[in-house]
């Protein structure tokens, strides 16, 4: 039981986005989250999940069939 848990400030910082983003998430039920009291924490592999899931990879290159556009 090591696991780090971050405040929604933390994970809006560790995101690089405002508060109210990882607030919505948890509304919405979109990142895992434990509520302590009436704190929200997030747990750290909750975010490295939430990342994961949308990380979108590079499509590679393809030629056109014809070869180069005039």
């Amino acid at each position: 039981m090591n696991e780090r848990y971050l405040s929604v400030d933390q994970v809006a910082e560790v995101l690089g986005t405002t508060v109210r983003f990882p607030r919505r998430l948890v509304a919405e039920r979109r990142i895992r989250y434990v509520k302590v009291g009436r704190h929200v924490r997030i747990p750290e592999s909750a975010v490295r999940a939430y990342i994961d899931a949308n990380t979108v990879e590079p499509v590679s290159r393809r030629r056109n069939r014809y070869g180069r556009a005039a």
